[in-house]
């Protein structure tokens, strides 16, 4: 007797559209529970096999080899599909299990594996304070570093490498969470009011593993508010890149939402990161020191463009790189001498965590009115709800150029779309085009701008 042709049975369903079909069959072959895999996944993908290894068997008159032979085959191309080989649309992002931090299971650190995330919520003054500039800092940090995609793994700092465990981190969680617990440290806001540190979160709760994701908002890409610049973990790596809102597919799904922690007054102000983190002393940088002050300096200084320094981490040891980068940032202020050492004083640790002062390898400008312009003073001083001295300075700088002209009245210390128009405009006037003319100024456009 001929042995049958092997066919996928595919779950019953009500509409045999392609597109139905495909959705049908991606569920059957999903990942395992033990990878993040959802159980209902589980179970079609193992009664695939079993039905269509039953139906080779009986259809070749009870032939033990032509059964074997037939689940073999199947099980191959699930294993295949598992590997990864199936691509579909979408993020892949499944992930890991809530749990705590890596290298560091101290009691309390993580939510009890019993709790409700949708309706256990976590007070507002239990949760780490940090500043939206903070949250942004640690954000890029991970993306200099061009951190692997990984459920399994976890970086230097502790987090796991999957994109809820990227939030967890951005936000600095005691716990590794996921994209069904995230919400639990978080407030549910409108769309129109996100600013930079904020959340997009899609959880799909019947199958975690289809579609779930969580980017960073990081700021508006123009006027419109139709895209974003979108801080995400994701694969290969750690990206930062223009989404379009909320995101490439199952936009109307994903919710905004703000940390609880987060201090109030917008994106970091001029001394608001100060005020939020002080300085801890010396004795926390140098050689032997190993605490979580090490990490959150090596952070802001790849924030600042000490990328370069780092093969790996930051992380919690303090090491050559750290001093390295510290002594970069020093110098990009001018300073000299024991002002210039490499370990950090009140100074250094307030420019860094207010997001002031020059970045490492910025230019502090030539003669003329660049000289009297200070250095740059941070990309968070010139954010929406900031309003500061530097706002109106490049302001004043921006009609003496000439690249005044969406200005209705002013301009003034309070950040507005007219100052992001008029950036972008100088902006374009240099040749400059996608992210590099956002309207936000960085350390080069205020070079060129006060030259």
């Amino acid at each position: 007797m001929s042995v049958p042709v092997f066919e996928e049975i595919e779950p019953a369903a009500d509409c045999g559209c392609p597109g139905c079909a495909r959705q049908r069959r991606d569920l059957a072959l999903g990942l395992p529970v033990r990878a993040g895999g959802h159980p209902a996944a589980h179970g079609a993908r193992r009664a695939l096999v079993l039905v269509t290894a039953a139906g080779v068997a009986l259809g070749a008159g009870g032939s033990a080899a032509a059964g074997a032979v037939g689940a073999g085959v199947v099980d191959a191309g699930v294993e295949r599909a598992v590997s990864g080989s199936a691509t579909g649309p979408g993020p892949e992002t499944p992930q890991g299990d809530r749990g705590p931090l890596h290298g560091s299971p101290g009691p309390g650190s993580a939510p009890s594996p019993g709790a409700n995330p949708t309706t256990s919520q976590i007070s507002a003054d239990s949760l780490r304070k940090t500043t939206r500039a903070e949250i942004i800092n640690r954000a890029k940090a991970w993306v200099a570093a061009e951190v692997p995609y990984s459920m399994e793994r976890y970086w230097s700092d502790g987090y796991r490498q999957d994109c809820s465990g990227y939030i967890s981190m951005a936000w600095n969680l005691r716990s590794n969470e996921w994209t069904g617990s995230l919400d639990r440290f978080a407030d549910r806001i409108d769309r129109a009011d996100l600013q930079p540190g904020d959340i997009l979160l899609f959880h799909n709760p019947d199958n975690p593993t289809r579609g779930s994701h969580v980017t960073i908002f990081g700021g508006w890409t123009d006027y419109t508010h139709t895209s974003y610049i979108a801080y995400e973990q994701t694969k290969p790596h750690t990206r930062k890149q223009a989404t379009p809102l909320a995101y490439w597919e199952n936009s109307d799904r994903y919710v905004a939402y703000r940390y609880k922690g987060v201090a109030a007054g917008g994106a970091a102000g001029a001394g608001s990161g100060a005020a939020a983190t002080p300085f801890p002393g010396a004795a926390m940088f140098g050689p032997g020191a190993n605490n979580a002050y090490v990490t959150q300096l090596g952070r802001l200084l790849v924030a600042r463009g000490g990328a370069k320094f780092y093969s790996q981490g930051p992380g919690p040891r303090w090491g050559e790189a750290d001093r390295r980068a510290t002594q970069a940032f020093q110098l990009a202020q001018g300073w000299t001498g024991t002002g210039a050492d490499g370990l950090p004083g009140p100074r250094t640790w307030a420019l860094l965590v207010g997001g002031q002062g020059r970045s490492i390898g910025g230019s502090s400008g030539s003669g003329g009115s660049s000289a009297s312009a200070s250095g740059f003073p941070g990309r968070g001083s010139f954010r929406p709800g900031q309003s500061n001295a530097y706002v109106e300075k490049l302001g004043r700088q921006l009609v003496k150029r000439g690249y005044g002209k969406h200005y209705t009245s002013g301009p003034g210390p309070q950040w507005t779309e007219a100052d992001r128009r008029n950036v972008e405009s100088f902006q374009r006037a240099q040749g400059w085009r996608g992210a590099a003319a956002d309207g936000y100024p960085g350390p080069e456009t205020w070079r060129r701008l006060f030259r």
